[in-house]
């Protein structure tokens, strides 16, 4: 459909507000509403345009491991996001200044990316494509 011009958010179950904004802060998120609606949902937004409704209806006992990623059985389904970066070097050093750790780095040819855990366990990969 040439209709679709691009994604417009993505949507990750959270446990808990307070700790899930804090975290999507120190990757230079900021904070647009929420909660809001019968799930109910907060909305974070990056100055790149990249957004995230955080659905606040997680079990609070659910494990935090992330199902996809985790288990042996691959299941289907939605896996991680990937930012794209400019500087990676740059990138993993402010995440180690917040205090973020780097779980996996991975080179392929030119193309460089790692990735981190949000407080729920989702994946988020950092991604340098290759020149």
């Amino acid at each position: 459909m040439k209709e679709i011009t691009r994604i417009n958010h993505v949507g990750l179950r959270a446990r808990d507000l307070a700790v899930t904004r804090e975290f999507y802060e120190r990757l230079g998120f900021e904070f647009l509403a929420g909660p809001i609606g019968p799930e109910p949902v907060a909305i974070m937004e990056h100055p790149s345009g990249v957004n995230i409704n955080f659905i606040l209806n997680a079990s609070p006992d659910a494990a935090r491991a992330n199902l996809l990623m985790d288990e042996a059985t691959k299941h289907t389904g939605y896996t991680h996001i990937a930012l794209e970066i400019t500087d990676a070097e740059s990138v993993e050093q402010q995440l180690e200044a917040a205090g973020i750790e780097i779980t996996e780095k991975v080179q392929f040819g030119d193309a460089y990316f790692f990735f981190v855990r949000d407080p729920d366990g989702n994946v988020i990969e950092f991604h340098r494509p290759a020149a």
